[in-house]
């Protein structure tokens, strides 16, 4: 674990925990509607030894696993993680409980680092970028998917609302942008698509020179 990581915010994870069990039946509206074709996008850009972190339910692995040679994925709820071993696409995959603040992998040990749907509810999104370059090799590449503050007047209205009414032990927030704190994390925006309206994001980034 590198340095300092003790001091750094955790993820909230009971809340999580106590909705593993039904989060897929929950999220299978959007699922469809909004979350797979971000999953497809990231997906297809997957090569090598892989780490996801932030893997949920394992939701993203049917997608990439086929372009993957080796897959760590980590999650802070170990209730979501034993969701994630109940798929047929997670034999062979390396799941262990990890912040994703505080990765505890080597530097640039990684081909492609995933992290989808998670910075929305991490206490710091740009400490958790920061540790997916540290991670990452130079020549790999970071991808992420997540919803993200809207293009469209309306629909940031309602998000304004969703974070005034969103359980706090959720930890979720739904108007971040991560892809604006690249810079934070010594990372370079490389690729770049967003669903209609910006609803949902999603984004390729290499680490700086």
């Amino acid at each position: 674990m590198p340095p300092g990581a003790h001091d750094r915010p955790t993820a909230p994870t009971s809340y999580w925990d106590d909705h593993a069990a039904a989060y897929d039946r929950a999220t299978a509206p959007l699922e469809r509607r909004l979350l797979a074709p971000a999953r497809r996008w990231v997906a297809e850009r997957v090569r090598g030894s892989t780490l996801e972190v932030g893997v949920g339910t394992g939701a993203n692995l049917p997608y990439y696993r086929a372009h993957a040679r080796s897959v760590v994925a980590v999650d802070a709820s170990p209730a979501m993680l034993e969701q994630a071993r109940r798929r047929p696409e997670a034999r062979g995959v390396d799941l262990q409980v990890a912040d994703a603040a505080a990765l505890p992998f080597d530097d640039a040990r990684f081909e492609t680092v995933l992290c989808t749907f998670t910075l929305c509810c991490v206490p710091d999104e740009r400490a958790v970028l920061r540790e997916l370059a540290r991670v990452v090799r130079p020549d790999g590449v970071v991808l992420v998917a997540d919803h993200v503050e809207s293009s469209a007047a309306p629909w940031r209205a309602l998000q304004r609302l969703l974070d005034a009414v969103t359980p706090a032990a959720a930890g979720e927030h739904h108007r971040r942008r991560p892809s604006s704190s690249l810079d934070h994390a010594g990372l370079v925006l490389e690729e770049r698509e967003a669903s209609r309206w910006r609803l949902v994001e999603r984004f390729a980034a290499r680490r700086q020179a």
